[in-house]
């Protein structure tokens, strides 16, 4: 683990796949083990353009991946495929029917995260799919409703999943559930099935969820419960362009206010630089965006800062800079807390 540090960083999960990879995968000349190659060199090139940027936990912007769902699905018993649907950003994805017990086939994140393990300089932070969005973004025509598939996925794929990464070194794992407040009656369904997933799981838990319909308010207060120590949102998106580290110009960040008010023990990273758009964040307002959240947990101690979300829907070069700058925030937040700190022992 990285030594304690005021701000810790880190990325969400993906990168937009550089063109060489994509030709390489999509060229009928190459071979398996080519393409295999290009895998690890895109892994690799990842993994150091997120350490040479200075983030604290880095993994390798998912390079071996298709997608975040059809991905891990590809891998499951049970399922077939049933056709393409739009998810956003003009985005494509192969949505599947349950039609039998699913039953994990292969541990499909171990041989990536065996590569980071390998590589990496600083501590891998591994991004998994949970158990409610796969639920939610499938057809169920087997089990009696979506709960019961929910909990089933998180006992059968995504717990021993998540087993077999501990046993390969994981120490910190995120759990991606982008779907967990698009229905917000069934929050409780996707406490139990996450809760479910990392039961017995000896790592450090994080749930990433990314644009809530509701501002998060519907997961208070069920997620007292969930067995997470930290929560990855997302912020920017919803905020203002403007400086300033009041409640009028940090409008997306009223979750922290909900943090507050029900005590929730739990870290926090902080989305402060939106991934769905090319408009440039200046460091300063990384800075106020930080600070105010700072201001209202009343403990610095409890922030990490990353991005929104993944990065894949930017240009390599945008999501660069982007990372760049949320990096500059950093530093001009720690220096403004630090002197504070100073301040206030004198």
């Amino acid at each position: 683990m990285p030594e304690k540090k005021l701000l810790p960083t880190k990325e969400i999960g993906s990168l937009r796949k550089p063109t060489w990879l994509l030709e390489t995968l999509r060229s009928r000349k190459a071979t398996r083990e080519e393409k295999e190659l290009a895998r690890d060199e895109a892994a690799l090139v990842n993994i150091k353009l997120l350490e040479g940027v200075g983030l604290d936990y880095v993994y390798d912007g998912e390079a071996r991946r298709i997608e975040m769902y059809e991905y891990p699905v590809r891998f499951i018993d049970g399922f077939k495929f049933a056709g393409l649907v739009r998810s956003f950003d003009n985005r494509y994805y192969k949505k599947a029917r349950v039609v039998g017990p699913v039953r994990l086939r292969e541990n499909y994140h171990l041989d990536e995260f065996r590569f980071v393990m390998r590589w990496a300089a600083k501590t891998p932070k591994i991004p998994v799919t949970g158990p409610y969005t796969i639920a939610d973004w499938s057809y169920n025509e087997y089990y009696r409703d979506k709960e019961e598939l929910a909990v089933e996925l998180a006992r059968n794929v995504i717990r021993p999943l998540l087993k077999g990464l501990v046993e390969a070194g994981a120490r910190v794992i995120q759990v991606d559930e982008p779907a967990a407040t698009t229905h917000p009656d069934e929050v409780p369904m996707f406490v139990e099935a996450f809760n479910e997933s990392v039961y017995g799981v000896d790592a450090d838990i994080h749930v990433h969820i990314c644009y809530s319909g509701d501002n998060y308010r519907s997961l208070y207060p069920h997620v007292l419960n969930l067995r997470a120590s930290h929560y990855a949102l997302e912020f920017a998106n919803r905020d203002t362009w403007e400086l300033g580290v009041d409640d009028s110009h940090r409008v997306g960040y009223d979750f922290l206010k909900l943090m507050r008010e029900y005590g929730d023990p739990r870290t926090l990273g902080l989305g402060v630089v939106d991934v769905h758009t090319d408009n440039m964040e200046s460091p300063e307002l990384v800075r106020d965006r930080i600070l105010y959240a700072a201001k209202l947990l009343g403990d610095p101690w409890k922030l990490m800062v990353n991005p929104d979300c993944g990065l894949r829907t930017r240009s390599r070069r945008v999501a660069l800079q982007k990372l760049e700058t949320m990096m500059k925030g950093v530093e001009l937040a720690r220096a403004v807390l630090r002197a504070a700190n100073s301040t206030a022992n004198v």
